[in-house]
This record gives C-alpha cells, sequence and structure tokens, in this order.
C-alpha cells in the first residue's frame, strides 16, 4: 500500500474497523459505501456489508424514514460479519445521526457534515436543540466538518451549480475515509473518471469533492493520524468482491454451462430479486435468455414451458411472488420437470418490508402448495455461497425432474464479501441425458422411472416418436396416460416423495463445525451462518465448547441430521423468523430444540448470538 504524503510512523495499525455511512436516501451513501468497500477489497481486506435503505422511492428529505445507510467492516483477518456496531459513522443530516444513535457505542467516532445541523433540519429530525452544542454526544469522538460548504468551494470554479455542487458532499465524505484509513486514491480517480465519462460537470465536481476531502484529512489537523488496515490472509487465489444476487446469476450460468442447457430465466420485477433479471440479461453469450413477465404467474409458467422443451428454466421473486406462484409450482411437480425458483426473502408478510431482510418463507417453501407434493429447498449461507446453491439446486432439479426452491435473503442479496474465483473446470459435470429412443416396446412411455433417482425421462417436443401428453391431471404411472384410479393416485404421491427424500442419499452429511463437546449445539440455515459462526467464536473463546451445524439442504435433511442432533444436551436454532427450522426439528427427530428468533429487518448480530448460546449454559 502506498500513502501518499503521509509517513508510515504516523499511522496507527488497526485489525478491523467497522464504518458506517448514513444520510438521506438521495445523498448516495450507498454509492460511497460501494466504493469504499471495492476499494478495500481490491486492497485485499476481506470484509463484509451491510446496506440498509428504505422501499420508498423518496421518502420526505430530511426525516427519519429517508436515512439511507451501508455499513462496511473491513480487516486484516477472517470475518464473517458486518459487524455489530459502527467505530465510525458518517452522519450526512440530523436524521442520519438520530437514526443511528441506538447503534452507537460511547467512544465511536462521527464525523458529521455540520452544514446540514440547522434549524430546519434538526426540527424534521425531531431534535428540540441542536446536538452539536448541547452536550449530548459528549460520550464521542465529535468531528464536525462543514462538508457541503467545502464542496461548493472547491467545485465553484468549475461551472457548476451550488445546488448540483452540494450533490457531490458524498464523495467528499469518501475523500475524508480515504485518507483517515489510507485507501489508495488512485482506483477511486479512475473509477470516477469512467463512471461520469459522459457527464462532465459530474465528473470534475465529484473528483473535486474527493480530493477535497481526502486533503482536508491531511491537512485540517482535526486528526491525530489515519489508520491502516493491512490485507488479510486468505486462501491463495483470485478474489474479487461480490454480492449475493451477482453471485447467484453467476452460479446459474455456470449451472447452465455445466448442464449443457440454455438458461431461460423469467421473473417479475420485485425488491430484493431483480438484480439478477438484471444481471442475467447481460449474458446472451452464454445462451442466456431472460424475460421480464406481465406477472409472478406467467414467470413460472414461462420458466416451467423453457424446462418441457430442454432448457434450464428458472423464475425468481420475494415472497410474495411465490405466493402467486404456488399453482404453478404444483404443475411442474405434476409434470416431474426440472425448474428452480429463487425466493429472495424480504420482511412480510403481504408488502411488508420490501428492502429488509427476514427468513420466513421456510414453511412456505415447505409447504406452501395444495396436495402432497413436496420438492428439495436448498439455501444460501453467505453472498459467495449463493454461487454454489445455485449451482446445487439446480444440479438437483435436472438430475431428478423436479422443482427445486433456493431461498436466500435481502441481507445476502444485497451484502459483500470477497469471493475466491471457482476453477471452472473443477466444477461437477450435471449434464443431462434426453430421451431419444422408445423405451418400452413399440412406445415411449414418460413416466417409467429411473430406478436410482426415480426421476422421469426427459424428451425434447418434437422427437420423433417420443410424443407425449404433459397437464395437470393425475397420470398412470409409466404410460403416463390419465389416470384416476385410487391406487394410482396413491402410488403417485408416494413415489414423488420417495424421489424427493431418496435425494438425502446424494447430498453432503452435515455440515458439523463440531469442537469435542456434548453440552450444545447451535443449528442454523441460511444467511444466520455468519453471526452464528461469530457468536460460536466468542464462546468458546471463553472456553466453552459449542459446535456448529449449518443446513443447506432443508428438504430433504442431511441423512445424519438426526443422529448429529440427538449427540447434544441441547439445541439452539437461532432464526430470523418464530421458529420454522425448529419446528420442522421437533416433528421430525422429537428434539426439545430451543429457539432464539428475532424479526427485526436486520440481521442478528455476533453479541447477541454470543449472549444466547451462552444462555444455554445456565
Amino acid at each position: 500500500m502506498t500513502v501518499d504524503t503521509t509517513s508510515p510512523d504516523e499511522v496507527q495499525t488497526l485489525d478491523q474497523v467497522v464504518i458506517r455511512f448514513a444520510g438521506d436516501s438521495g445523498d448516495g451513501m450507498q454509492l460511497v459505501g460501494d466504493r469504499f468497500t471495492e476499494i478495500s477489497a481490491a486492497f485485499g481486506n476481506d470484509l463484509a456489508t451491510l446496506p440498509n435503505f428504505p422501499a420508498e422511492i423518496r421518502a420526505p428529505a430530511g426525516t427519519i424514514a429517508g436515512v439511507s445507510s451501508f455499513q462496511v467492516h473491513i480487516s486484516d483477518h477472517d470475518i464473517v460479519t458486518p459487524g455489530d456496531v459502527p467505530n465510525v459513522l458518517v452522519a450526512m443530516n440530523p436524521a442520519a445521526l438520530k437514526a443511528n444513535m441506538p447503534d452507537l457505542a460511547p467512544g465511536t467516532t462521527l464525523l458529521i457534515n455540520a452544514d446540514a445541523f440547522e434549524a430546519r433540519n434538526l426540527d424534521k429530525a425531531g431534535y428540540a436543540s441542536n446536538p452539536l452544542e448541547d452536550g449530548s454526544l459528549d460520550a464521542f469522538n465529535v468531528y464536525p466538518v462543514p462538508m457541503t460548504s467545502i464542496t461548493v468551494e472547491a467545485t465553484k470554479d468549475l461551472g457548476v451549480r451550488p445546488r448540483d455542487a452540494e450533490r457531490s458532499k458524498n464523495f467528499f465524505a469518501l475523500g475524508l475515509l480515504c485518507w483517515m484509513y489510507t485507501r489508495p486514491t488512485k482506483p477511486m480517480i479512475e473509477w470516477i473518471e469512467q463512471r461520469f465519462k459522459d457527464k462532465e460537470q459530474v465528473r470534475a465536481a465529484n473528483l473535486a469533492a474527493f480530493r477535497a476531502g481526502r486533503n482536508f484529512g491531511e491537512t485540517a489537523e482535526l486528526f491525530d493520524h489515519p489508520y491502516e488496515v493491512a490485507p488479510a490472509r486468505l486462501r491463495s487465489g483470485t478474489y474479487r468482491n461480490i454480492v449475493g444476487n451477482l453471485a447467484l446469476a453467476y452460479g446459474l450460468i455456470a449451472a447452465s454451462q455445466r448442464a449443457q442447457l440454455p438458461l431461460v430465466y423469467a421473473s417479475y420485477p420485485i425488491t430484493p430479486a431483480s438484480d439478477i433479471l438484471h444481471e442475467l440479461s447481460k449474458h446472451k453469450n452464454f445462451g442466456v435468455k431472460t424475460l421480464q413477465a406481465e406477472d409472478e404467474i406467467a414467470a413460472c409458467g414461462i420458466a416451467i414451458g423453457a424446462a418441457f422443451t430442454g432448457a434450464l428454466g428458472v423464475t425468481g421473486t420475494s415472497g410474495p411472488g411465490v405466493d402467486l406462484k404456488s399453482e404453478a409450482i404444483g404443475l411442474a411437480i405434476s409434470l416431474e420437470l426440472p425448474l428452480l425458483i429463487v425466493d429472495v426473502q424480504r420482511g412480510g408478510p403481504s408488502t411488508g418490508l420490501p428492502t429488509k431482510t427476514e427468513q420466513a418463507d421456510l414453511l412456505l417453501a415447505m409447504y406452501g402448495r395444495h396436495g402432497e407434493a413436496p420438492l428439495p429447498i436448498v439455501a444460501a449461507k453467505s453472498p459467495a455461497d449463493c454461487f454454489d446453491a445455485a449451482f446445487e439446486a439446480a444440479r438437483i432439479a435436472v438430475k431428478y425432474r423436479t422443482p427445486v426452491i433456493l431461498l436466500t435473503d435481502g441481507y445476502l442479496a444485497n451484502g459483500a464479501e470477497p469471493w475466491l474465483l471457482p476453477d471452472v473446470t473443477s466444477l461437477p459435470d450435471i449434464s443431462v441425458e434426453f430421451a431419444t429412443e422408445k423405451n418400452h416396446g413399440d412406445e415411449f412411455w414418460p413416466y417409467l422411472r429411473d430406478p436410482e433417482t426415480l426421476a422421469r425421462p426427459w424428451a425434447i417436443p418434437g422427437t420423433p416418436g417420443l410424443e407425449h401428453r404433459i397437464g395437470g391431471i393425475e397420470k398412470e404411472d409409466g404410460s403416463g396416460n390419465i389416470s384416476y384410479a385410487p391406487d394410482n393416485h396413491e402410488h403417485m404421491i408416494k413415489i414423488r416423495a420417495a424421489k424427493v427424500a431418496g435425494i438425502a442419499n446424494d447430498i453432503p452429511l452435515t455440515d458439523l463445525d463440531d469442537d469435542g463437546g456434548t453440552e450444545v449445539l447451535v443449528l442454523g440455515w441460511g444467511s444466520t451462518w455468519g453471526a452464528i459462526t461469530a457468536g460460536v467464536r466468542r464462546v468458546r473463546a471463553r472456553g466453552k465448547k459449542v459446535s456448529h451445524a449449518h443446513l443447506t439442504h432443508l428438504s430433504p435433511f442431511p441423512r445424519d441430521l438426526g443422529d448429529v442432533l440427538r449427540r447434544f444436551d441441547r439445541v439452539l436454532v437461532p432464526e430470523m423468523n418464530l421458529g420454522q427450522l425448529a419446528k420442522l426439528v421437533r416433528a421430525e427427530f422429537l428434539v426439545d430444540a430451543h429457539t432464539f428468533t428475532r424479526i427485526a429487518g436486520v440481521p442478528f448480530r455476533a453479541a447477541e448470538m454470543e449472549a444466547q448460546i451462552l444462555e444455554m449454559y445456565r
């Protein structure tokens, strides 16, 4: 790392820091937070992020409801969460300060845009007096910086109107943070040059603001010294920074390539899943076909139709979309065609909390259809893991000719972390053989099953001699003829269930981080992985033995899960719902699982997890 003008002797080394950018929805906090993350990733830090923003396109400016924030945790060692509370808060206005006060510990560094703390904004935020003057911030390290006025001054010779110049104050804050944490300047300048190359005044204003912020840190003598967070020692390989939705899109592309099937992705816009469609639409070179349907039902129908014609059919949505797709998913189960349904979970019910995270769709995925209609469920545990989870879900779908639900959530979708690029050649071959010959004398029986997987043949329409009917009405096993025979219906119900249950023999055993004790097991799934892992590490550091099992496969469960659960005296199941996995575990394995639930729209914190695990020893 090169620090342009600061002597290395003046730099204080930190092993980690948590920074939160907070401001009004129009202040560009997500943009500068993302840029700081990218710079840190390129520098070699391990990192995790937590974007947090309102669902409204434009909440009233200057109000608590309109506050948007972006938290990034960077370190010189392996980390798994975006951090519990910020060490540094950048507050662009009074509302941003007030909204984040509950998360601040004494001693937190506050970088405050002092220009915004005027009477009108204080009143909008609900302050009776100016917190910069009334002593209410005495417990913190407060740095009031006139970010807006310095930005306007720095851009006055560029021909930019003052009102437009003010919009660059987020880059002033970014420049100041880059000085404080010795981030390299060149990549940021190059990014601004490229990003705004077609908007000359915007480009010039942002560059001026960024440089002004960095120069302010260097010359204002407000700060004792800058800080350094050294690169982390990660497993060797090539890394890139990635968010969950992007990793998931790449996983789908990789699966289609290794399955040798064209990828057809059909969806209807919905937060927080829409970015998957946006990304996949850029990859026609891989044979990816994308379609924005008129509604969720149509999107699912298109994906089923694509699967019928021999493609990897995928539809993505969030919980409300799964509600609407449920009838079509039942049709796909009856057709026994591969179909991948991506559910990026968000806070519900109904419109609920569109931009906030939750993992309360597990029972919806498990039972949200009429009739006996089981299907496999796969869950991603981290942003980068969305790649692997998407690949695994596709593998199961095409091998067993069944719909598969892939669960992620808003935290994974928008959160970022370093991703070790996989060796593409090491990805398994998941290609399938389409039926090309008659398989029952002179006939083609579309439900004559593979004896090992119980999957039926996959015959592309138009294949000579393999014409067959499909539809939702019950069919005779083997021939596929319509059948209302009572015994056949029961047989078909049971054989479809047996097909899904048999997948347990084709998935890994329980992913158990075993510390050798038998007192406490923490059982998790999905995005709680980071907080549980960090909580378990802290409890172990206190000298206690605690094990952690994290489930990728939720239907069927790993075949050894019951044995694993019964080895421990107590089982704790943390979930961002009211105990849905715990309910399933109790019913399936008769284990008295303890729940730790929270539905706040934000992920668990490691400190919360640590405290709850310690409670299990009392």
